[in-house]
């Protein structure tokens, strides 16, 4: 089952991160109107954030905890519904030298999950360092420690889908 085979680790980077891979639909990529929805997930959390693609503006949405036992993509598929996004971004972990973290593969095997089931294009960018990212910006929100918790992997999820914004607006 997908679900014992997701993990995912972050860590902001303002330098601008250039893996881009994935497409799976030419006629997504080409869109350039549209909710994108943005993914940094875990084993046992699922960071979601979304952003408007023209706009280039991303928020953080929920983070969707679940067990090993639970398929995630019950939960994803409700925020797809109501969303209606044109692409999906997803957080490919890589380590400070560049090469693919070991659970690279899990993450692909979720991105081809998300597009099989629901349709949607989706692309991995690089993650390195969102999670500090985000951290940080909690801190500087007033949001430190545990509490950071709860919202520390949807505000990584939106650190991913601004990246892909910086970088998809940059070759546009």
């Amino acid at each position: 089952m997908i679900t014992q085979q997701l993990s995912a680790q972050g860590t902001p980077s303002k330098i601008l991160r250039s893996m881009v891979t994935g497409e799976s639909t030419p006629q997504a990529s080409a869109q350039k109107r549209g909710a994108v929805m943005a993914f940094d997930f875990g084993e046992r959390r699922i960071g979601v954030a979304v952003g408007d693609r023209e706009l280039g503006i991303a928020h953080p949405l929920e983070t969707i905890e679940y067990r090993r036992d639970q398929d995630p993509l019950a939960s994803i598929e409700v925020l797809v519904r109501e969303w209606r996004p044109i692409l999906f971004v997803v957080g490919l972990p890589v380590s400070t030298d560049g090469s693919e973290h070991e659970l690279a593969p899990l993450v692909r095997s979720f991105c081809e999950a998300l597009t099989q089931r629901f349709g949607v294009a989706t692309r991995l960018i690089d993650e390195r360092y969102t999670s500090a990212e985000a951290a940080e910006i909690l801190s500087e929100a007033g949001i430190r420690g545990r509490r950071q918790k709860e919202y520390l992997d949807q505000v990584a999820a939106q650190t991913i889908l601004e990246d892909f914004f910086a970088h998809d607006n940059a070759i546009a």
